[in-house]
């Protein structure tokens, strides 16, 4: 680790918090950027400070244009809705934040029919999948529009998917003349695990985005990606899903130095991430596998000999400083961010082994 980039190694706000990345809030640095920040009315263009965040992140992603948007779920409905027309259907993965997490807006919002595929394991789409999911031109049929991927996929245990893959699905998107859109909420974490520029995973999509507001440490917000005709698509979408700000160049500041100063740093939460992994495998009572840990993310189990559901032990963990996320009856996911220390993930594994301890 770079101890130049070192993590604090102060507790945040009394507590191990391991439940996301989107605890985050802004470092010292975010919060004299967005006291001083440069603002004006975005409506009108004429804040430059969130310009200067959509020059960035546009450059970044390899891409012409650039949206800033308060949410990343905003920013998935606002793609699809400039992707699709009325009617028409979107692949995307099973187990996906736009099919699980996002209340239905592909069909509440966009007005059209999800297509969920199973993913694979290491969280991409069988390619195989994909085709065969694509419609024929039948008039009793929606037709195929949209292919969506996650990078990296957070359900799967927030594994990044490679350039050689996001590549191989826009070669088949555009060979049966779909768009193909990336939700790249955490798309930083995947390029440093992959030791890859974001641009070169967002290469072959017509459209990504990424969210400021997780690893990077960012108080607010999303940033949308694409060609200029469809980020003033976009934009409209911004509009009528109420995404339009005023002087929101106060936000946008940190997310020019989140761009700016903190993506090399996700390598500590990634480090962090597999210390804490290995940790929790030496621990009776947990099921993990750690090799399978490749970003900040670590899911991990109950055994079945341990008495306690994943929402009781967490109660138990909360009493001694640590949150963590029950996601299932006997399953985990704790996340790693700019606010946990090694030390504190040290910590963590001392309280998860005392607590499992105390139950034999």
């Amino acid at each position: 680790m770079n101890a130049n980039l070192s993590t604090h190694d102060s507790e945040y706000k009394g507590f191990i918090d391991l439940r996301s990345d989107t605890v985050t809030h802004p470092t010292p640095e975010m919060r004299r950027a967005m006291a001083e920040a440069e603002v004006g009315d975005d409506v009108y263009g004429d804040d430059p400070t969130v310009n200067k965040l959509e020059a960035m992140a546009a450059e970044m992603l390899g891409k012409e244009a650039a949206v800033y948007v308060p949410s990343g779920t905003m920013a998935n409905v606002a793609a699809t809705m400039s992707h699709v027309r009325r009617g028409d259907e979107v692949i995307v993965g099973s187990r996906s934040h736009m099919y699980l997490n996002e209340q239905g807006a592909m069909a509440a919002l966009c007005q059209a029919q999800a297509m969920p595929i199973v993913e694979n394991p290491d969280g991409t789409l069988p390619l195989e999948a994909i085709e065969a999911a694509i419609r024929e031109s039948d008039e009793h049929h929606p037709i195929t529009r949209l292919v969506c991927i996650e990078n990296t996929q957070n359900v799967c245990g927030g594994q990044p998917l490679s350039a050689a893959y996001t590549e191989a699905v826009g070669a088949l998107a555009r060979k049966h003349g779909l768009r193909f859109h990336i939700d790249g909420a955490r798309i930083f974490n995947a390029a440093v695990a992959l030791n890859v520029s974001a641009a070169e995973l967002a290469r072959p999509a017509d459209s990504i985005m990424f969210c400021i507001s997780k690893g990077l440490c960012a108080p607010v917000g999303s940033v949308l990606c694409g060609d200029r005709e469809f980020i003033t698509q976009a934009r409209r979408a911004r509009k009528i899903l109420g995404g339009s700000m005023r002087q929101a160049g106060i936000i946008a500041a940190a997310g020019v130095v989140a761009l700016t100063s903190m993506i090399e740093r996700l390598e500590n939460d990634h480090e962090n991430a597999r210390r804490l992994a290995q940790g929790l495998a030496n621990i009776d009572g947990i099921v993990i596998n750690p090799p399978n840990v490749r970003t900040n993310m670590v899911y991990f189990e109950l055994a079945p000999s341990v008495p306690y559901t994943a929402g009781e032990l967490a109660e138990k963990l909360k009493g001694r400083g640590v949150l963590v996320g029950p996601v299932g009856p006997r399953r985990f996911r704790a996340v790693l961010h700019y606010w946990v220390s090694p030390a504190q993930v040290d910590r963590a594994v001392e309280v998860f082994a005392d607590s499992l301890r105390q139950q034999a």
